[in-house]
C-alpha cells in the first residue's frame, strides 16, 4: 500500500545520528556539511556518509553553491511518512476500540479468578533467595 520510499525514509531515520541531523535541519533550516558536523564527535567523511543515506532516502536535498554544500530538509518526504503513521494509528485505534467494546460487553463477572490468590513460593534456585538461605535449608534434614 505504501511506497518503498516511505520504507527507506524510516530505515534512514532509524539511526540516532541521522535522526539528530534531520532534527537540526528542521530546527535551523539550511546548513552546510561543516555546520551539520559541528555537534557530532565524528569525522566529516562519516557525517557525509550519513548525509548520503538521508539524501538517498529522499529526506534531504544537497546542492552545490560554489565551495559550499548546503543541505536542506525535504518536508514532502516526511509528510509521506506521517501519512503512513496516521494510517497505522487509525488502524490501532480501531482495534483498541473493538477491544474496549468486547471488555465492556463481557463485564467483570467474566474476569479470570485467582488474581487474589496467595503468591507462589519461589523455586529453590531463584535469584531472589540468598545463598545463605539455600545453605540453611539444605542443612535441615526432614
Amino acid at each position: 500500500m505504501f511506497s518503498q520510499e516511505v520504507s527507506s525514509a524510516f530505515a534512514a531515520l532509524g539511526d540516532p545520528t541521522r535522526l539528530a541531523i534531520i532534527s537540526r535541519l528542521a530546527d535551523q533550516g539550511e546548513l552546510t556539511v561543516q555546520e551539520i558536523a559541528q555537534p557530532f564527535a565524528m569525522s566529516l567523511p562519516a557525517v557525509s556518509q550519513h548525509l548520503k543515506v538521508l539524501e538517498h532516502a529522499g529526506l534531504i536535498l544537497r546542492r552545490r553553491d560554489g565551495q559550499r554544500r548546503p543541505c536542506q530538509i525535504r518536508p514532502e518526504r516526511l509528510e509521506e511518512a506521517m501519512v503512513w503513521l496516521n494510517f497505522t494509528r487509525r488502524a490501532w485505534d480501531a482495534r483498541f476500540d473493538r477491544l474496549d467494546h468486547f471488555l465492556a460487553a463481557t463485564g467483570p463477572a467474566d474476569a479470570p479468578s485467582g488474581l487474589d490468590a496467595a503468591p507462589i513460593d519461589p523455586p529453590q534456585n531463584s535469584p531472589k533467595r540468598s545463598a545463605a538461605d539455600r545453605k540453611n535449608e539444605s542443612s535441615i534434614k526432614p
